[in-house]
């Protein structure tokens, strides 16, 4: 096994009868940013809910990468609604203090000036605004110390400035040498940021590449068709 890939092999998430998942077969780096695009329903969620391990599939295996064979590879996910506790701003980034990993003394300050909430400290947290939000959480996150971080829609109905906050934030975590893996439907932030994408059909991972031969010279009809009308 590549000691930087995730394998993925025979692969399949059933919900109410309904097979959500069914991948035979993917290598999905474990380090730099990783894009997963794909039509409403293609299962971008359920992957990134089942490499976290939220949810279990009835068959088959994900294997992860780790620098200690003694230990899982450690991720951290963020999902596109995540709730927040009736406290502070402050509060809800510090509740991390219960994690089995919980940060040193005062790494929770450094972190909400890292990610531009620290006059924002004791504010409620559910007074934030959808872009804090995301920046309070992907904080949260940052916080656990994963080796891998995973975005569901992390810039979903955000204006441009607050998406470029959450972009420049992506884009320290993979300085840090943290993974990240995000799902998204804006083509554009998907040049921007990725170095890898996978793109998913009915299920499947059915077309992985660099962004400039998945866009310039895609494999599948699937994902032809998918640029075609997501203006790729």
């Amino acid at each position: 096994m590549d000691k930087q890939m995730i394998e993925i092999r025979k692969l399949q998430l059933t919900l109410n009868n309904r097979i959500i998942l069914d991948i035979l077969s993917a290598d999905i780096p474990a380090s730099g940013i990783v894009a997963c695009v794909g039509a409403n329903g293609a299962g971008k969620t359920s992957l990134l809910k089942a490499l976290h391990g939220i949810v279990q599939p009835q068959q088959g295996t994900i294997t992860k990468p780790s620098q200690d064979p003694n230990k899982v590879l450690r991720s951290a996910l963020v999902l596109h609604h995540t709730p927040m506790i009736k406290a502070s701003v402050r509060a809800n980034l510090n509740l991390v203090s219960d994690s089995p990993y919980p940060p040193a003394p005062g790494v929770v300050d450094t972190m909400l000036q890292e990610i531009g909430l620290a006059h924002l400290a004791l504010a409620p947290a559910k007074k934030l605004s959808a872009g804090e939000r995301q920046k309070l959480c992907i904080g949260r996150a940052r916080l656990l110390n994963p080796q891998l971080v995973l975005l569901d829609e992390p810039t979903a109905n955000l204006d441009p400035n607050a998406t470029e906050q959450v972009e420049a934030l992506i884009r320290t975590l993979a300085k840090e040498n943290t993974g990240v893996i995000f799902s998204s439907h804006q083509l554009a932030q998907v040049k921007r940021l990725a170095n890898y994408i996978i793109f998913m059909d009915a299920g499947n991972i059915v077309e992985c590449g660099k962004p400039h031969e998945f866009f310039n010279n895609p494999q599948t009809t699937a994902a032809k068709r998918f640029l075609q009308f997501s203006g790729g």
